[in-house]
């Protein structure tokens, strides 16, 4: 890669969240740090205690408290007081070395920054990765009753309106940010989770490899696998997966479920016991960011039924790189990623998802290695951290020198069409 011409910049990032954690949010921070750190530029993350150390990454901790040592995923109660502790060493932190661009993730972070921008006088950009009630509602933290939303849906919307520039993980989120906030559009620049096809890329793995993986795991030589990644939840659609694989066993037996993920592994083993499938499903726990291309090749197809209507879901991404058909609900992430080339749900129910499932295992091998590789082609050309990275980099380099804001990145709507469209 070619070295910057542009200034080396300090970016104060800021992640409330339990850094790294190898899921969602975690991976979209990690990647923008590490291709901004490519660009030349100094990366400084403030986050709360108790995640994982990555190397080469600059991760900086507030104080933690002594009855809380786990990962939170999700909504929780706990947060509030990590998030006071990461505004105090944020503020700290920021008087002592102040930053040239203050980069903050999700609404918490958002908050802290916008403080910390108008102490240090550093732009405030934010990373807006779904509605922040609209993701409470959906972790059953909130409901739209509660005399709590409409002030938490308040702070929301000032939250959004005090970033000089928000960056979006969807073109969906985008027009959430115009539509329901009333964002201006010149402040809000959709830059979609992205993904490293060189890591994810099943041809980095031998067929060997792949049966010997298979064998550790316990996994059948002579099924179909589809694989799941992500967090065990029910707003990620675990419990229709597992609804629809019971429908799928009624009627045939070439199929067989890598669940991985956390943190319900325990709630999900007995949800799959009480349908009969203790037999088709091989839970692994939390799989290590680094270790997910090589378990992601072990399938023929991945599920992604997630629900949420604006969260992100950086998951497609990874399925898409490593060749796998997928099945999604049509929600508008899912269709911005997948395109045409998605197999999708007829609608968000379990047997309309055991209708897609049986679409994808019909393929023949040739037509899913063909659906496969429409995939990984799409996202290397339209979903590349390279292109993420140098947008953000212009987007900086903007705010700090009074230029205008660099156009917008292609809209996903305008990609070309998948002729063998599903």
């Amino acid at each position: 890669m070619a070295a910057t011409t542009n200034p080396k910049l300090n970016v104060l990032m800021l992640s409330p969240t339990m850094f790294f954690a190898d899921y969602g949010a975690h991976v979209r921070i990690f990647e923008e740090v590490t291709i901004l750190q490519k660009l030349g530029h100094n990366i400084t993350i403030l986050a709360y205690p108790n995640g994982r150390d990555m190397p080469g990454i600059n991760t900086q901790r507030c104080w933690g408290v002594p009855f809380n040592y786990r990962v939170i995923v999700g909504s929780s109660r706990h947060k509030i007081y990590l998030d006071v502790l990461l505004a105090g060493m944020a503020v700290w932190h920021a008087l002592r070395h102040k930053p040239d661009i203050i980069h903050a993730h999700l609404h918490e972070g958002g908050l802290i920054g916008w403080v910390l921008s108008k102490l240090t006088g550093a732009p405030l950009v934010f990373d807006f990765q779904g509605s922040l009630t609209a993701e409470m509602i959906d972790h059953n933290f909130l409901s739209r009753r509660s005399p709590f939303h409409k002030l938490l849906r308040w702070l929301e919307t000032r939250i959004d309106h005090a970033a000089d520039v928000i960056l979006t993980s969807s073109t969906h989120a985008a027009r959430l940010l115009t539509d329901s906030f009333n964002v201006p559009d010149s402040r809000v620049f959709p830059t979609p989770d992205c993904v490293n096809a060189d890591e994810f890329n099943a041809a980095n793995f031998s067929a060997g490899q792949i049966r010997r993986l298979k064998m550790e795991l316990g996994l059948p030589l002579d099924k179909k696998i589809i694989v799941y990644l992500g967090v065990l939840a029910p707003y990620q659609g675990v419990d229709l997966l597992l609804e629809a694989l019971a429908q799928l066993s009624q009627t045939r037996n070439d199929v067989h479920l890598l669940l991985m993920g956390y943190p319900a592994v325990q709630t999900y083993k007995d949800k799959a016991a009480a349908l009969g499938l203790s037999e088709l499903v091989t839970f692994t726990d939390k799989i290590l960011y680094e270790d997910a291309p090589r378990y992601l090749a072990l399938g023929d197809i991945a599920a992604a039924p997630k629900m949420s209507a604006t969260e992100g879901s950086g998951k497609i991404l990874n399925y898409m790189a490593i060749g796998l058909p997928t099945i999604a609900f049509s929600t508008p992430v899912s269709r911005e990623f997948l395109g045409d080339g998605g197999i999708y749900a007829a609608e968000t129910t379990a047997p309309a998802l055991a209708a897609a499932l049986t679409r994808a295992l019909d393929l023949s091998d040739g037509e899913r290695r063909r659906l496969g590789q429409y995939l990984r082609q799409r996202v290397i050309k339209y979903f590349s951290w390279q292109d993420a990275g140098e947008q953000i980099e212009s987007i900086y380099l903007a705010l700090l020198t009074g230029q205008p804001l660099p156009a917008g990145r292609p809209k996903t709507s305008q990609l070309p069409k998948n002729p063998e469209a599903i």
